[in-house]
């Protein structure tokens, strides 16, 4: 068997006084791709720097063959010492690389090279650092979160570019697509130390699962033999002293090793505060356009969005996202066509650059409002430091400044107080950003139960594959095109992805609810006749009052006793509600069309 590359053994490390590493072990061979995962502060990047060389572990061996080249792409590079991208990007390289492979990689991600370091954003520092990174073709990569702030070309573009190189692979990243594609073996730290798995992604979270279960099993079994032990000690018969401190000494070490087990890492428990249920019909854009100087970016879409549909919004940087997001949530007015928003929506939004949350802020002070102790939830009050460890934040993290999170734990104070408000409609941009993998299953699975509509930005495929109902594509100078089902289902219809940029495919895509403007405009426009003004006058007021009604009805039902002590009167509620919905869904129905009548009568 050849030597390893790389190799990592026994590595410890402690910070603060908290053992991080205790005993970590990663081995990469010639061409090995290699999947490190594990929660967010388990150590993998720390570990991922030790074999970088970047940082010395407190106790452990490396060992990298002579000769052999390393290149480690950090999560925040530092370009500051550059007066130039390219200067910064070509750093890399050394004797005999190939001196344009730094200007050709910063090209396909999106850069000139004559950019000025001190000016880039951060999704430009990294593309910067994947090109200084990539330029020389080293033995062994070390990425950390590569695709963070990349778009789904460049993301498609870089799974590409490391398939076809010869550099052996160790890749953290929480893009379960990217691993599932990029790995053969897989590393996972857990709990200061690391197993083995000799497959691909693909295949981690079923064995991951086999192991807890198997932990769980023998730390039962441990449990009953010190059962045991303690009943023979208090009830045993008597044997030779001997023995019987041999057995003292067997039940110590019992009740230590029992001590000294650590169970998985806690879960972040994510449930989301629903309001009122909204109207069946949530949103729905009439032939608008955008555009704001230098080309349409949103150009004639038309689409319906009702009730429990999760819609994902998917497209290249600049293509227009968040803008087509502020036009159907109306934040924002169309400079043609006509955006018409449902009853009784209650709205929470999640913003992708964490924008609306302050270094200066603390971790309580997001959670609370900046006042007091407690958090307002739906159901009604908890302590902070009680819900701060729903999203696995420590009691001393509570006047932890926001400058000093990570990127994940950022992720989940997001997450923690966008959740903490009633809501029947979602608007995530980028949620999946810095989450693990753990915590996105979570995310995933709260949308699955969550009774009302979802819109969602991302460049997460599989998230995307798993969540939406339907996905909105940007085809290209401001077209946008619906597709039924999540990315793949986008991708079979239109028969390439985003990094293709070409026109939807003859494959049928989702047929909008209703026809076009420019297909269903009749010769002549339509006149609303008295009758329908009257009602276009009186509906809100009849929308209304059935929400009110269905709300004290519901909230009479909400009596745990009801049931036992006026089982009529708890069967007749329940059928007044349904007519109730019943009539509200007809109302709101006819109230949109004549709105849309009367639109198109003021034109």
């Amino acid at each position: 068997m050849a030597p390893p590359v790389l190799h990592l053994r026994d590595i410890s490390l402690t910070f603060g006084g908290t053992p991080l590493l205790t005993g970590a072990e990663i081995q990469v061979g010639e061409g090995d791709r290699i999947g490190l995962v594990g929660r967010n502060g388990c150590g993998k990047s720390t570990l991922l720097k030790i074999a970088a060389g970047l940082i010395e572990a407190d106790g452990g061996e490396r060992f990298v063959q002579p000769g052999r080249t390393i290149r480690y792409l950090p999560q925040e590079p530092d370009l500051s010492r550059y007066d130039s991208v390219l200067d910064y990007a070509s750093g890399g390289l050394a004797p005999g690389d190939d001196p344009y492979r730094a200007q050709y990689l910063l090209e396909v991600l999106g850069l000139t090279g004559a950019e000025d370091p001190r000016t880039l954003s951060g999704g430009e520092k990294r593309r910067a650092a994947l090109a200084r990174t990539l330029a020389p073709e080293p033995d062994i990569l070390l990425l950390d979160e590569p695709t963070n702030h990349l778009d789904l070309p460049a993301i498609e573009w870089l799974e590409g570019e490391i398939a076809s190189m010869r550099s052996a692979l160790v890749l953290i990243s929480h893009d379960r697509r990217f691993l599932a594609d990029l790995t053969r073996a897989t590393v996972w730290l857990d709990r200061g130390t690391s197993r083995r798995l000799d497959k691909g992604f693909a295949h981690f979270e079923a064995w991951r699962d086999e192991v807890f279960e198997q932990e769980e099993r023998d730390q039962a079994k441990l449990a009953q033999k010190i059962k045991r032990e303690e009943h023979w000690m208090t009830y045993g018969v008597t044997a030779r002293r001997k023995r019987n401190m041999r057995r003292v000494r067997e039940l110590a070490d019992l009740r230590s090793q029992k001590k000294a087990h650590r169970g998985p890492q806690g879960s972040v428990t994510l449930t989301v505060g629903e309001a009122e249920t909204s109207g069946k019909r949530v949103m729905e854009a009439r032939g608008i356009s955008k555009d704001f100087g230098a080309g349409p970016v949103v150009r004639d879409f038309s689409t319906r969005v009702l009730r429990g549909d999760r819609v994902g919004l998917v497209g290249p940087n600049g293509a227009g996202k968040t803008t087509l997001l502020k036009l159907l949530t109306g934040a924002l007015q169309p400079d043609e066509g006509t955006v018409i928003l449902g009853t009784a929506l209650e709205m929470v939004t999640m913003d992708q650059a964490r924008e609306s949350l302050k270094d200066d802020d603390t971790v309580a002070g997001v959670l609370t409002g900046g006042g007091g102790d407690m958090v307002t939830l739906p159901s009604g009050t908890r302590h902070v430091m009680s819900y701060m460890k729903d999203f696995l934040f420590a009691p001393e993290q509570a006047r932890t400044p926001v400058a000093a999170l990570s990127g994940g734990e950022r992720g989940r104070l997001m997450l923690a107080r966008a959740l903490a408000h009633p809501s029947n409609l979602l608007v995530l941009d980028e949620p999946t950003n810095d989450l693990d993998l753990e915590t996105l299953d979570l995310l995933q699975e709260m949308l699955a139960d969550y009774a009302g509509t979802v819109l969602l930005v991302s460049h997460d495929r599989d998230f995307l594959d798993r969540v939406a109902t339907s996905v909105i594509f940007a085809e290209g100078d401001g077209r946008w095109t619906e597709y039924a089902g999540g990315y793949s289902d986008m991708v079979a219809q239109r028969g390439a992805g985003v990094a293709a940029r070409k026109a939807a495919s003859s494959a049928p895509a989702k047929t909008a609810t209703k026809p076009r403007p420019q297909e269903e405009k009749p010769k002549k426009k339509a006149r609303l006749s008295f009758t329908q003004q009257h009602q276009l006058k009186t509906l809100p007021g009849e929308i209304d009052a059935l929400t009110s009604r269905i709300a004290t009805m519901q909230g009479e039902l909400e009596d745990p006793d009801l049931f036992a002590r006026d089982p009529k009167r708890f069967d007749k509620l329940m059928a007044e509600i349904s007519k109730a919905q019943d009539k509200l869904a007809e109302a709101e129905e006819t109230w949109l069309e004549l709105e849309m009548l009367a639109e198109g009568d003021g034109d």
